[in-house]
């Protein structure tokens, strides 16, 4: 069962308020409201009409601060979508005990199909802004590992907390069909050279503004390696036509796409591990098994 993550001090808006205060005056007079729907790796905060605060929740969470630092900078004018850029970085301070940054705020909702005019157009675009994040140069960027929860890495790594998961479904889904799908996802391997992931690519972190895709935010979990962890988004957002556009698109291999069914499966199974009544991650089980079957037999 999940745990709420716990700081020695609220993050509230008295706390930010007390962190801008102190580190940065300048903006110490702007109003400061709390972003719904929040985090759960961080607490997000609006700094006056053209900024952002962003807080880890948690300790397993803090380091992402200075890779989104170093990197974001970087990654941004090379992508064909926005996505945060920090602007300021924060201290441990007024009993907060870790780093944590300022963005510009980027406009826009998060995206729900209702607020897509067209979805398959949706699809194609976010498609691209992968195709773009992958061509950048990803020689010198973090590896997976604990800062990002392995994202990028192999799916080994979550293989006993998997079959738990199998095993705790019980009778609510095909448990034989489900083993076949992860086993299938394990045996591939992204033979290519390391690309930039985004890592937690879901419909909460994407923004539409004006029916499009606007943005892409919250880089908590990026690093470099296989591409196939930015691929669970196909079933959780897409279907029919709209997934078709995004995988043709991207161009990815039968076995890079075994391994997104793998990512997806493991979110999937945990969540309705925690939840049996998850209607959402039975369904989305149910599609990675019929899709297994076609593909693979």
């Amino acid at each position: 069962m999940s745990v709420e993550p716990t700081v020695p001090r609220v993050i509230d808006v008295s706390l930010v308020r007390e962190l801008v205060s102190a580190q940065f005056p300048e903006w110490a007079h702007l109003p400061i409201e709390r972003v719904e729907p929040n985090g759960w790796d961080n607490r997000t905060f609006r700094l006056g009409s053209e900024m952002s605060v962003r807080l880890p929740s948690h300790e397993r969470y803090a380091a992402q601060v200075e890779k989104e630092q170093a990197w974001l900078p970087r990654l941004g004018p090379l992508l064909p979508l926005a996505i945060p850029v920090p602007i300021a970085c924060g201290r441990p301070g007024e009993g907060y005990p870790w780093s944590w940054s300022i963005y510009r705020w980027l406009p826009g909702e998060t995206a729900t199909v209702g607020r897509v005019d067209d979805l398959d157009a949706f699809a194609s675009e976010l498609a691209g802004f992968l195709r773009a994040l992958h061509r950048i140069d990803a020689s010198d960027g973090p590896a997976a590992g604990l800062h990002n929860f392995f994202r990028g890495g192999s799916l080994k790594v979550w293989d006993s907390e998997t079959r738990e998961a199998i095993e705790a479904s019980g009778t609510r889904i095909d448990r034989t069909a489900v083993t076949v799908v992860w086993e299938t996802a394990l045996e591939t391997t992204w033979e290519d050279a390391p690309v930039w992931v985004h890592g937690d690519l879901v419909p909460t972190n994407l923004l539409v503004y004006e029916d499009g895709l606007s943005a892409v935010i919250d880089f908590g979990c990026s690093g470099v390696g296989d591409p196939a962890c930015d691929l669970a988004i196909a079933w959780l957002f897409f279907s029919g036509r709209s997934r078709a556009a995004f995988r043709e698109r991207l161009e990815l291999d039968a076995s890079t796409w075994a391994r997104a069914r793998g990512w997806t499966l493991w979110k999937r199974l945990v969540a309705l591990a925690n939840d049996p009544s998850d209607r959402e991650s039975k369904r989305v089980i149910h599609e990675l098994i019929a899709e297994h079957r076609s593909e693979w037999g």
